[in-house]
């Protein structure tokens, strides 16, 4: 089956121009200024004049079988379903556990991520969750990464929140440790990925691991860093000293205490390369507000949509370069988990993975892995039990 795109302009995510796109069965067969086929190829050709392409979205941070449960059971949040996850523009999730390891599990987990690769997305986990000593599948960190093939790295674990293990330096040292050793013998990123809360030692940590060991500091990727303007300070710091970071999409309906838009302009007048800078969703996730005593105010639940609007709010509202944008939601994360190999940019031979935007950046289609998923903004393909 081929399927030729004609005309778009392309950002692969860097701004290329316009060009055409031919898939042939789950990738970019080729990619050209014009490319004529003969019609025995019987290729489905759609024009894209006037429209825009650039590579599907991969999210990082996504709680695939609900998140949340602070409230007690009535708050657990529901599984992701695949028509939301692909009428947002995205094609890659990383699976993780969150607060919540009591009543879910990372087999579930796992399962979950198997099943909505099924269905037609790609699809990655981590194991462990905000807790010490971690959740796995095989009872090690380490052989969880180095076996399972959908295992990437550990987390969320929580630090810096009233709601973690309260790990210590050397609790959190000994798990990157196994991560990294398990990323080694896998062929794995190992990837350490950190839930920071409000706590007054922020980042203290992550310092101390890139002053102390021999822990490379891309092993981490600390998230939820704009949540406050302290938080943000250390990530900047930690982002400076050669570390990755990770901001939380709103989507524009969540209150912050620092908007995206405004910790990208800290971070770059701090001179942190955009390269170090991915934005996730936290889809599915509880976003519970406390008050100072630690007790549950009101509950509200992220939606993976919030990363597509995010996306088009700070390139038509706040004047970001769309290039640098969509890196932080395309190659970047796909850097981190160590697939830019096959995913995160449009280039042949790479994973048919892409987006077909309107003039004003409205979704029209989306391709997963060469599939049509999404037409005129509307998911064609439905999970299972939808």
């Amino acid at each position: 089956m081929f399927t030729l795109i004609r005309g778009g302009q392309v950002y692969s995510p860097a701004e290329v121009g316009r060009r055409d796109i031919l898939i042939a069965a789950n990738k970019i067969a080729k990619m050209d200024r014009r490319i004529d086929l003969p019609r025995s190829f019987g290729a489905e050709v759609v024009e894209a004049e006037g429209k825009i392409i650039t590579p599907g979205f991969i999210d990082l941070h996504v709680h695939i079988i609900g998140g949340g449960g602070e409230g007690g059971p009535a708050t657990r949040v529901p599984e992701i379903q695949l028509s939301r996850i692909i009428r947002a523009g995205v094609t890659t999730v990383l699976g993780v556990l969150g607060t919540d390891d009591a009543s879910r599990h990372p087999e579930s987990l796992l399962a979950k991520a198997i099943g909505l690769e099924q269905e037609g997305i790609t699809t990655y986990i981590m194991v462990g969750s905000y807790q010490f000593p971690q959740a796995t599948i095989t009872g090690s960190v380490r052989k969880d990464i180095a076996l399972i093939p959908k295992v990437i790295g550990v987390g969320e674990i929580a630090i810096s929140d009233h709601r973690s293990s309260q790990p210590t330096f050397e609790d959190l040292a000994k798990v990157a440790a196994e991560a990294r050793v398990g990323g080694m013998l896998g062929g794995k990123p190992g990837l350490v990925q950190l839930h920071v809360g409000e706590g007054v030692k922020g980042l203290e940590y992550l310092f101390r691991m890139a002053q102390e060991t021999e822990i490379p500091i891309e092993q981490f990727l600390p998230t939820h860093v704009a949540r406050s303007p302290a938080v943000l300070e250390h990530a900047i710091r930690f982002a400076k000293m050669g570390g990755n970071v990770d901001i939380t999409a709103s989507g524009r309906r969540l209150a912050r205490k620092v908007g995206v838009g405004e910790a990208l302009r800290q971070l770059s007048s701090a001179q942190v390369p955009v390269e170090r800078i991915t934005l996730s969703s936290d889809a599915n996730g509880s976003m519970p507000v406390f008050d100072k005593k630690g007790s549950l105010i009101r509950l509200t639940v992220a939606d993976i949509q919030n990363l597509y609007e995010e996306f088009r709010y700070l390139i038509t509202e706040e004047g970001f370069p769309v290039a640098d944008i969509l890196q932080c939601i395309t190659l970047n994360p796909a850097k981190r988990i160590k697939i830019d190999g096959f995913k995160g940019s449009l280039e042949e031979g790479k994973d048919a993975d892409l987006i077909v935007f309107d003039s004003d950046w409205g979704i029209d289609r989306v391709y997963s892995l060469g599939k049509l998923v999404v037409s005129q903004g509307k998911p064609v393909v439905k999970g299972t039990f939808e």
